[in-house]
Order: C-alpha cells, then structure tokens, then sequence
C-alpha cells in the first residue's frame, strides 16, 4: 500500500505527474484485473500485494548482492508477505485496509482443497504453466510472463471469492521496493512494546520508538520469530504502511526535489499497476485526494485461530468475512450503532426446540444463529406446534426482535418463565427460515469482532494496541 500511496500523492505534484504520466516510461504494468472496472458496489476496491518475489517489477533477477543488502537469499518464489484489500467509499473522505494474514487456509479453485493464501499466486503461476506446456507453448518468456500473470489473477479472484468484493484496481510492490522506497525519504517512525530479536529475519530491535529504513524496515515487516502469532505480523505491516503513508505525505518529502527523484525511482524499479490505474494515476489521486490527511484505518479481517499457540491453522469464514467487508462501506455512525448491536447480540444466550417434527432442525437452527452473534444455547425437541413463536423476559423484547429479525420475522411473546438475558425460540411447523434446507440466510455477523470472545479475530483495540490509523505512531508488539 505505501508504494500506490507514494504514486498517487506523487501524481498530484507536478514532478511526480511528469514522471508517472502515461507514455513517460513509468510503472511496470500487468493486466490482472483483465474486465476493467466493475459493477458499482458503492466503493472503490484495490488489492495491494507485498511480493516475496526475488525480481524487480520487469521481471528481472535481482543481482546477489542486492539479495545481501535485502539479508535473503534467491529461494523464495511468488510467495505474498502482504495482502490488503483497500475499500474507499464512493465520494468519501476516507479509507479502510482489511489486512489478510499470510497463512490464512483457502480453497483456491484448483481441486486440491485448502492451501495458505500466501502460496496461492504460486500455486496458479505453475497450473497455468502446466497448462500452456501442455497446449504446446515452448518459449520460456511467453510461459513465465502468461503464467505469472495467470497466478497474480487466481490470488484477486481468490480474495474477490472471499470478500464478495469485485476489485477495481491491482497494485503489487516486490522486496527491494520495501529497502529502496524507505531509503528513499529517510526511515519511518514505528514504536515497539518491547525489544525483539529473530536471526532469521535479522528484526533486531529496541523497545520504543525509533526510525527504521531499508533491511531494518524489509526486516520489521518479514519477523515471525518471537510474536504471539500470525496476526501480529500483520499488525507490523499495517503500522509500517501507516508510517510511511504519513512520510510520503509529509511537506517534508514533497517538497524536497532530491527525495522526490529518489522516490520515483525507486517505485518505478518495484511496483507493478494494472493498467487501468497506471493510465489515469492523477484521475484517481484527484479522486481520493481526502485520503491524504491521513483518513486511513487498518483492520485485519476476521479469522479463527484453531489448535496449540504458535502454530494454529488460521481459518475464515467467507460469510463473516464478507460482512465485515461491506460493512465497512458505513459511516462511522452506522457502524457504531451496528457494533453496539452486536455486543448486545453476544450477550444474548438463544435456545432453540424443535416443535416442527422436522429431523435435526433445532440443531441447523441454533447454528445459524449462533453464528450471526448470539450465545448458543440449547437445541432439543418439543411437543408439535403448528406456529413459530419467540419467548423472552419482561422488558428484554429488542433481543428478541433482533432473533424474530435473524430468522425471517418470526413472532415474538413475553413469558415470566424466560431467564433475564436469555430467548427461547420454539420451531412450528410453519417456519421455513434460516436452517430449513431451501433457505438462503442473511448471514448478517458481527461488524468486525474487535471485542468478541472466542476464537473470531479482527484488529483488536486495547490499551497497549490501539487502533491503527495513518495519523499516528501506536506502539506494539
């Protein structure tokens, strides 16, 4: 993200037009979004991708000792460190980045179940590749650029799949675009709880805040050795991206010619546009010209983190995911008023009894519900009934009108019996909503998890992590 961020703030200054306009031997470009822009979803969408990839934007191997100025080696592939999914609503002023962890288990379309999505535009380039071999293509140039560019278009549709985003635009930046851009205007400011060592990736780091350029900055946003797990990695991109965003952004960079050179140099040696978006740079950035006043929150999309620390599988769940993204089109208002439902929905414990006579309903049922927010319950049988009907305490009807909303407007009443805080949903057999088989849910989920219980992860905001946005320092892990 800070390389487009670079290029679109670039673009709006007469030195930087000069440089990016088209025809002016500018940015490398790849036509991955292939259909141009899409449908009107109320946003523009941008996938930006922080490639592993041992060569510039032009393809070009990376000469050894550039790879130990980078502490790496050629070994590597089209892995993606970093993936992010901006959405910046139509006419707004603002922008969210949905971070999506490396490792994050995906089912990519290719029949060989669930992969890491960090290994997805690898694992397209080589099926492609298969593929034109086995169709008779022999020139190496033509196999590896179709098959490069089949894998950057199976990793967008993967992540479109995921989000029920359709993506406007692509934007990619390699490993030497981490080293050079951040020599280019002098370090960024990032802030650390604590000190940190990994060999591995050579993040060897005092605690608190300090200015990192170059190997250090390739190796803050590369460390895995010594966090928690997954997520906080992807914390350390997203609070790089900010840091840099905001130094970009900064009178102090554009303003000074011999940073601006610089710069421009090195995005244009390590990124890669769709054309699209390389063709019309100071249409976009005249477009979201708001954003520079640092109007950009970083989350991480919801994920589950399933076996022993340090070494879970992480795992989604395209409905919430889904949610999450198109919920990030509301305002700020909306949005509040929709997380306070949701922790109102987490504290509201629903059991669910099967009355209808229909086999296993309650349980399909109660599954469904528990998965739009409430706190699962029970699930058994009841004596038939012919209609549907919701139970709550006296004075708790909005809970209950928040269950009758999620399973398709089904009655509610008021029983004395029914414990404070909790609904008992009885199944007639007249209820055809969520659970029965020919039934396509909402699934309407929480808004972002950032203060939910259990295993669903998004960015969490707490004292010591606070939310990250391209206006501030916040220290973390």
């Amino acid at each position: 993200m800070f390389a487009l961020l670079s290029v679109l703030v670039l673009s709006t200054t007469g030195f930087g037009w000069a440089m990016f306009r088209p025809g002016a031997g500018g940015t490398s470009t790849a036509d991955v979004i292939g259909k141009g822009l899409s449908a009107p979803d109320g946003a523009t969408d941008i996938l930006l991708i922080g490639n592993d990839s041992r060569n510039d934007a032009f393809g070009n191997p990376l000469p050894d000792n550039v790879l130990r100025e980078l502490r790496t080696s050629y070994d590597g592939g089209d892995l993606t460190d970093a993936m992010i999914l901006v959405r910046i609503p139509n006419g707004g002023q603002s922008a969210s980045a949905i971070s999506f962890p490396r490792d994050t288990l995906v089912d990519v379309g290719l029949g060989e179940g669930k992969t890491k999505l960090t290994e997805t535009m690898n694992r397209g380039k080589h099926a492609e590749m298969a593929k034109l071999r086995k169709d008779g293509v022999t020139d190496p140039k033509e196999l590896e650029e179709k098959s490069r560019l089949a894998g950057k278009q199976l990793l967008l549709k993967t992540i479109e799949d995921v989000t029920g985003v359709s993506i406007d635009h692509y934007a990619e930046v390699n490993l030497l675009g981490f080293y050079d851009v951040t020599n280019a205007i002098g370090g960024v400011e990032v802030c650390l709880l604590e000190d940190t060592k990994d060999k591995d990736s050579g993040a060897n780091f005092h605690k608190g805040v300090q200015t990192i350029q170059g190997a250090d900055a390739l190796a803050f946003v590369r460390q895995r050795k010594g966090l928690i797990n997954e997520l906080d990695r992807g914390r350390r991109q997203q609070v790089f991206v900010s840091a840099l965003a905001r130094k970009v952004m900064s009178t102090g960079t554009l303003t000074n010619p011999a940073k601006l050179t610089e710069l421009v140099n090195a995005i244009q040696k390590s990124v890669i546009l769709d054309p699209a978006l390389a063709n019309d740079v100071l249409g976009f950035a005249q477009q979201i010209q708001g954003i520079a006043g640092g109007n950009v929150q970083f989350f991480t999309a919801p994920v589950h983190l399933v076996g022993s620390s340090g070494s879970e599988d992480v795992t989604i769940k395209i409905p919430e995911v889904r949610q999450f993204a198109a919920d990030l089109l509301l305002s700020p208002t909306e949005r509040q008023q929709k997380q306070v439902a949701m922790q109102a929905r987490a504290a509201t414990s629903v059991s669910v009894y099967n009355a209808s006579g229909v086999s296993g309903l309650a349980a399909r049922v109660l599954e469904e519900i528990s998965g739009q927010g409430f706190k699962a319950g029970g699930s058994s049988n009841a004596d038939t009934m012919d209609r549907s009907v919701i139970y709550y305490a006296t004075g708790e009807e909005a809970a209950a009108k928040q269950v009758s909303d999620s399973l398709g407007g089904v009655p509610t009443e008021v029983r004395s019996s029914v414990e404070s805080g909790s609904v008992e949903v009885y199944l007639g057999k007249d209820y055809k909503g969520p659970g029965t088989q020919n039934f396509a849910s909402a699934q309407t989920v929480q808004l972002d998890g950032l203060r939910q219980a259990g295993p669903l992860l998004a960015q969490p905001e707490t004292d010591d992590m606070p939310a990250i946005t391209a206006d501030g320092v916040p220290c973390i892990r």
